[in-house]
């Protein structure tokens, strides 16, 4: 198994980069334009534990569901079918002196055994640092404008 960690240190309270992601709009802010992604439905608005999600992800369909919520402090998704044989991932917000660090921690599985993880790890980490760039600067963007 992988595991990809990504942190960002962001000049706002928890309650507010958390509340960021509680938005309605979050997950369109944070998603870049490529990959393209597509929402297909939704089972209830919200990151709390037990919310569905279904997305198409390029050519791939991706469900995820959310396993559990922690106000400011953490929540995780997992996909339940999608294009991954494990993916975890845990967004954990951590105070820091009135700044948060937000860290996001991946655990995945390519489909395909070792080999197939050993030879393409270095593209979905290549992958998920762009993505996660981008949503890290979105949300200091967002949860730093006062």
């Amino acid at each position: 198994m992988s595991t990809f960690t990504k942190s960002v240190m962001i000049n706002a309270t928890v309650d507010e980069v958390f509340g960021f992601h509680e938005r309605e709009d979050a997950f369109t802010l944070l998603t870049p334009r490529f990959p393209p992604v597509r929402l297909i439905s939704k089972s209830r608005e919200g990151i709390q534990s037990g919310t569905r999600v279904e997305l198409r992800v390029g050519v791939f369909s991706w469900i995820a569901l959310h396993t559990r919520y922690e106000k400011n402090k953490l929540f995780v998704d997992e996909q339940i079918r999608g294009p991954f044989s494990k993916w975890i991932h845990r967004h954990e917000f951590e105070p820091a002196d009135g700044r948060t660090l937000l860290t996001d921690r991946i655990e995945y599985e390519l489909p395909g055994g070792r080999l197939v993880n050993a030879l393409f790890r270095w593209a979905v980490a290549a992958g998920l640092h762009q993505m996660f760039n981008h949503r890290h600067r979105v949300t200091r963007e967002f949860c730093e404008r006062r």
